[in-house]
């Protein structure tokens, strides 16, 4: 008898060895502090704060309630009952919305001094004109000059620069501001050989030339940003020993920074990188006042649109891998896989289709990758899109093609990244960042809403009374199906 059964899925979007911790042979940055350029004279710090005094806030991009509550230290009922004129039905808060939030005094709070706002973190709408090739062209530096073959193909610096950018969502110029300040790659004739090899600061083997730097970089920028996003970030601890927890006050952007230079630099590099006279001048010197072109790219009271499954309907398929990365690996925790069913295991290819899980056009289409962007306007870095991951060649979607909810995009497959079975990955962005799946804009699929589990691609979905587990073992709890539509 034909037993019937799913294919494994587990999957990891790009390969990595990523490692959080640099090596002891870790050097300090092109740009140091001397005599002319000292450090910042210190921002004062917090005051010691009565328990439960409230205290003035203004609302950040991609601020929650829950994400308040944890930064300092208090409870949603608590900022609830200091601003009652917040709707019960509020997800995100409005940019510039004035706040009163009670607080809960905690020791060793770091600098309050914001490098970055968070729309400059992102490739998203910020980003949409901006010409990454044009721009190193015009600059002095060796970084015009880099080709390496990277994902496929020989590649100059601009073409290694925007697929990083695309891929994990990070934003260009960032990626370009950090080899400078790192490697003076912009503005110095000729790289050291550490800052040819290793041009954004961390010197393990694995990581040796430009791509692979630029990878790393962007995956632990997404991990502080998004780590932070989500509460899991609250402090650093820094190679001396010393806890730093992170300012109630701060924004996702410049924790990312504070993160990245952490890893990388002792304390005097990391202070002077972090202040006003570190990483945001080399930054304002490149591309202006950051705070100036700052247009928060989150809005207040954010909804996902209405989501499909992402295969056809009355079909029967597995969940086999609840919330994990959107792109690399660790944080954002954005992504959920699905499988077909099959008579074994493995990557084998089947005639089943993963399908549009609302109307969109199609805004990217190459191996194993395809971008569903719902505004209609082609560009991925703008509004909401959704992203597929593991579709055969055969069959996917192009470029450009207008699709209507439940329309064909592709045939699952172990395609892109790495996959142990044919399976899909699906995960959300709005105006360049990734969406996490569980939380208070949770993934939503006609109904069934993710959760985290304990680890990366556990976790459930959950309709009503009914949930459903997520496991590659693809058995009896993890189906799942998709309503007539």
């Amino acid at each position: 008898m034909l037993i019937f059964a799913f294919l494994l899925s587990a999957c990891a979007p790009e390969v990595s060895s990523f490692s959080s911790s640099a090596p002891a042979a870790a050097t300090a940055p092109a740009s140091q502090p001397t005599p002319e350029s000292p450090l910042s004279t210190p921002l004062p710090t917090r005051p010691v704060y009565e328990p439960g005094e409230v205290v003035d806030y203004t609302a950040q991009s991609g601020d929650t309630l829950p994400l308040l509550a944890v930064r300092f230290n208090t409870t949603v009922k608590e900022i609830r009952e200091a601003n009652p004129f917040i709707p019960d039905s509020a997800t995100t808060m409005p940019p510039g919305m004035p706040m009163k939030i009670p607080i809960y005094y905690q020791p060793f709070w770091g600098s309050s001094y914001r490098i970055l706002p968070d729309s400059l973190f992102v490739n998203g709408p910020a980003q949409v004109d901006f010409d990454t090739a044009k721009f190193i062209a015009g600059q002095p530096g060796w970084l015009k000059s880099v080709v390496e073959y990277a994902a496929d193909e020989n590649r100059p610096a601009s073409g290694m620069i925007d697929l990083v950018a695309l891929r994990y969502s990070v934003s260009p110029r960032l990626l370009l501001a950090l080899l400078e300040y790192q490697s003076g790659a912009l503005s110095q004739d000729e790289p050291s050989a550490q800052a040819r090899d290793f041009p954004m600061g961390y010197t393990g083997r694995e990581r040796k030339g430009l791509y692979r730097q630029l990878i790393w970089a962007a995956n632990l920028l997404n991990n502080g940003y998004y780590s932070f996003r989500t509460a899991h970030l609250t402090s650093l601890d820094h190679e001396d020993g010393r806890m730093e927890r992170i300012d109630p006050w701060q924004n996702a952007a410049s924790v990312a920074l504070m993160n990245f230079f952490n890893t990388l630099l002792p304390k005097d590099a990391y202070l002077q990188a972090t202040s006003p006279d570190g990483f945001a001048r080399t930054y304002a010197a490149l591309f202006g006042d950051p705070w100036a072109a700052d247009q928060p790219h989150i809005p207040g009271s954010l909804e996902q649109p209405a989501f499909t499954l992402p295969f056809k309907p009355g079909e029967v398929w597995a969940f086999t891998g609840g919330p994990h990365t959107a792109w690399g690996f660790g944080e954002p925790l954005a992504a959920l896989d699905f499988a077909p069913p099959a008579v074994a295991g493995g990557c084998l290819s089947t005639d089943l289709w993963a399908t549009a899980v609302a109307d969109g056009v199609v805004a990217r289409s190459g191996t194993g990758e395809l971008a569903l962007d719902l505004d209609g306007d082609g560009d991925e870095r703008t509004g909401w899109v959704v992203f597929y991951l593991h579709l055969a060649t055969d069959g996917r979607a192009p470029l450009g093609a207008q699709l209507k909810t439940g329309d064909p995009v592709g045939h699952p497959s172990c395609e892109g990244g790495e996959s142990t079975g044919t399976h899909v990955h699906i995960a959300r962005k709005y105006n360049g960042e990734w969406i996490p799946a569980e939380g208070t804009l949770a993934f939503n699929l006609e109904g069934w809403v993710a959760h985290n589990g304990s680890y990366a691609y556990q976790g459930t979905l959950t309709r009503l009374t009914h949930t459903v587990m997520a496991c590659v073992c693809s058995n009896q709890g993890t189906f799942i199906s998709s309503e007539e539509r």
